[in-house]
């Protein structure tokens, strides 16, 4: 296989090889005269003799870009990479490696960005790393259990969470009803200090000019604590309206 040209040059085996071999063995016999004369019988015996003949061996050329994976195959069956692949890649055919999850390129050698797609599973965040990716999860969120999911923080046992559903009616009804009084202790205050005008004061409150100053003191104290309260108010209802948009 992926084998270009094939021959089979000639090498020579030895081998043992039998053959019959004839002996001339002289003996003396009685002539015609009564004379003895000389002569020779032929008898044959098995014998060996080394031979050499020449036998084909086989060989085979690869073709380009591939070799064989030991000397004793004949098939080139191994391709060749003439850059090294790198990241645990492989060679699988000439000159191109066959790269492992998160690489790609001839040579694996780039990165796959695997958060360019949508195939990452990640809910909320994905993170790229060499080789591979990891999922996040924005403030306020943990990963879960597959590693892929995101849900929410659980808050520690104890913590108050009714500042979190937003102001409740009652609040918006008292902070009303607090404007209402400071509105009408402000108008009640420029009465008092409207001079020499016939005033409808309190009856505990003198006509002379120290009883007005004095309640006017204590209506501005009034005044100040309600504002407070207000404020305080006003304070947690924008707390709870951040929380609410988080």
């Amino acid at each position: 296989r992926r084998v270009c040209s094939a021959g089979s040059p000639s090498g020579r085996s030895a081998h043992a090889e039998s053959h019959v071999q004839p002996l001339y063995q002289p003996y003396l016999t009685t002539c015609q005269g009564q004379r003895l004369c000389s002569t020779y019988r032929t008898i044959y015996r098995v014998a060996y003799r080394q031979r050499y003949r020449q036998v084909p061996e086989p060989m085979a050329s690869c073709c380009p870009g591939w070799s064989r994976a030991n000397g004793h195959t004949l098939g080139c069956n191994r391709a060749v990479c003439w850059e090294p692949c790198q990241n645990g890649g492989s060679c699988a055919f000439p000159g191109r490696c066959s790269c492992p999850p998160g690489w790609m390129g001839r040579a694996c050698q780039t990165d796959v960005d695997e958060c360019a797609s949508q195939s990452h599973g990640c809910s909320q965040l994905c993170i790229n790393t060499a080789g591979s990716f990891h999922c996040a999860c924005r403030d306020g969120f943990s990963l879960a259990a597959d590693d892929k999911g995101c849900q929410p923080l659980v808050p520690p046992p104890g913590t108050d969470t009714s500042s979190q559903a937003g102001p409740s009616s009652e609040m918006k009804e008292e902070m009303k009803d607090l404007r209402s009084r400071v509105e009408a202790l402000e108008q009640k205050l420029q009465l008092v200090l409207a001079p020499f005008h016939n005033l409808m004061l309190p009856e505990d409150v003198g006509a002379d000019p120290i009883s007005r100053l004095s309640h006017s003191l204590q209506q501005l104290d009034r005044i100040d604590s309600l504002s407070e309260q207000i404020s305080f108010l006003e304070e947690r209802l924008e707390t709870c309206k951040c929380l609410e948009k988080q």
